[in-house]
Parts: C-alpha cells; sequence; structure tokens
C-alpha cells in the first residue's frame, strides 16, 4: 500500500460523494431559489414555507436517482474490493 494508491481512494471516494450527492443538492437548490424568488415579488416573508417543497423535491430526486446511485456505489465497492490482491 503506497501514499499514491491511499491519496487516489481518497480522491476518488470523494469525488464519489460529490458525484452522488449532486442531483439532490441540484433540486433542492433550484427548488430553494424558485421559492426565494416567489417569496420576493408577493412579499410574502415566511421562513418555513422553503422548508416542504425543499424537502419534496429531494426525496423525488432521491427515488428517481436512487438506481442510479447504487450503482455508483456498487462499481466503486467492487474496484475497490478488486484491488485488495494486488495490495501485499
Amino acid at each position: 500500500m503506497t501514499t499514491e494508491w491511499v491519496m487516489t481512494l481518497g480522491r476518488d471516494a470523494i469525488f464519489l460523494t460529490l458525484i452522488i450527492s449532486a442531483p439532490m443538492l441540484i433540486l433542492g437548490l433550484i427548488t430553494g431559489v424558485s421559492i426565494s424568488i416567489l417569496q420576493a415579488v408577493t412579499q410574502v416573508q415566511e421562513m418555513t414555507l422553503t422548508f416542504i417543497p425543499k424537502i419534496l423535491a429531494v426525496a423525488i430526486a432521491l427515488l428517481i436517482f436512487l438506481p442510479w446511485i447504487i450503482n455508483r456505489l456498487v462499481t466503486f465497492t467492487t474496484q475497490l474490493y478488486g484491488s485488495i490482491p494486488g495490495l501485499t
């Protein structure tokens, strides 16, 4: 096990985390900005108004992207387990 291998593994794990979380974060961001613009236009300053639409958007994104997320995680784990014999 070399330092280069550990750094590559850490980089790949962080990159995978960012890629997997991106759909939920992007849809939550779009929903939050849309609700904020709507609040600014209508001058409704209710702070709790954004929570339910954001939660629903993230839940729907999770349901839609869950097979893709699982596929990416299984691929990463399979590659990680496959590299174990080469470490010794």
